[in-house]
C-alpha cells in the first residue's frame, strides 16, 4: 500500500471521526426508539442496518490510517 500523503490522511481522519460521531448518533436513537412506546421495528432496523455498515466502514479506515505493524 502507498504511503498517504498528509492531505489524504487530514481527510480521512475526517470521514472517520464523521462516521464515528454518526455511529453514536444511530446508537442513540435506536435506544431512545426501542425504549418509546412508539416501535417501529422496521425503521429499528434500517438503522441497525445502517449502523453496521458505519461500523465496517470505521474498521476500514482505522486499517488506512493505523496499519498493523508486523514486528
Amino acid at each position: 500500500m502507498l504511503p498517504l500523503t498528509k492531505e489524504q490522511e487530514a481527510a480521512l481522519g475526517l470521514e472517520l471521526a464523521a462516521k464515528r460521531q454518526e455511529h453514536a448518533d444511530l446508537d442513540a436513537a435506536i435506544h431512545t426508539l426501542s425504549e418509546s412506546d412508539y416501535k417501529d421495528r422496521m425503521l429499528i432496523q434500517r438503522m441497525k442496518k445502517r449502523k453496521l455498515a458505519l461500523k465496517d466502514r470505521i474498521v476500514q479506515l482505522e486499517n488506512i490510517l493505523l496499519p498493523d505493524i508486523i514486528a
